[in-house]
């Protein structure tokens, strides 16, 4: 490994999100291919760890780069990247930098709004069936077991994930969708 190589401490951990809370110093590397690593970037960004974290995701994907950089990840870069640049990204990013490529930094600069997730887990779509049923975000979060806050930054992450600004847009969007 090319990070090995380089004098970096490498740890596949079986439960990241715990593993990273207990870190005060460290980065988390995630490859972002499938569903299940944007669900486990979602989930570290909720359970609001506050290392780095570094994603490298298909290099032909500005929309990848942009969501991925609103779900948490402090750099960003493509998966067919040269060991001496991501050697490098790993130092910029511990010392508190991001790197990112120009075009998804310009959209993000640019509040251009995300295009709508390829996957909303069928969890989150239930969560906004109930919304625009007109449940509270109280009545919300004590039928799934999460307080009223964490219900709310949870909310609020999804709104952002979808492209939507508020509650009634994700209502509007879930429909226009046909999610709800």
């Amino acid at each position: 490994m090319v990070l090995s190589a380089a004098g970096h401490q490498a740890e596949t951990p079986s439960d990241l999100v715990r593993w990273a809370r207990r870190r005060t110093s460290a980065l988390v590397l995630l490859t972002l291919t499938r569903d299940s690593e944007w669900r486990l970037l979602a989930r570290l960004h909720d359970a609001q760890v506050t290392l780095p974290i570094m994603v490298l995701i298909d290099a032909d994907s500005i929309e990848q780069g942009v969501r991925a950089a609103r779900a948490g990840a402090r750099s960003v870069l493509p998966r067919n990247i040269a060991g001496d640049a991501l050697q490098r990204t790993v130092i910029a990013t511990m010392d508190g930098h991001a790197v990112l490529p120009a075009e998804v930094a310009a959209r993000l600069a640019a509040g251009v709004p995300p295009e709508s997730p390829q996957v909303v887990p069928p969890d989150r779509i239930g969560w906004l069936r109930q919304l625009a049923s007109g449940v509270t975000v109280a009545q919300l979060a004590d039928r799934v077991g999460y307080s009223e806050r964490a219900m709310f930054r949870l909310l609020t992450a999804l709104y952002r994930d979808i492209g939507a600004r508020n509650r009634i847009d994700a209502i509007m969007l879930a429909r226009d969708k046909g999610w709800i």
